[in-house]
């Protein structure tokens, strides 16, 4: 999934997104239990796409990190 178009996404596609790819993944580790998975790098491509639209997400409400926060008292 490319950035451009989880941009273009509204704020409701991307948390049904988000449970879509969940549910996905679920799914997947759920065959992996029961059967023998064909191609096991779907693991990584859907935890992937799920870090992009909370990414997207959190970027949105603006709880990005802040510079120069990390360190102050």
């Amino acid at each position: 999934m490319e950035m451009r178009a989880i941009r273009k996404m509204s704020d409701d596609e991307l948390r049904a997104q988000v449970g879509s790819l969940r549910r996905t993944l679920f799914d997947l580790r759920t065959q992996a239990v029961t059967e023998k998975i064909q191609d096991t790098s779907q693991y990584g491509s859907i935890r992937r796409d799920i870090a992009r639209l909370l990414t997207e997400g959190t970027a949105r409400r603006g709880n990005g990190p802040v510079a120069g926060k990390a360190g102050s008292r």
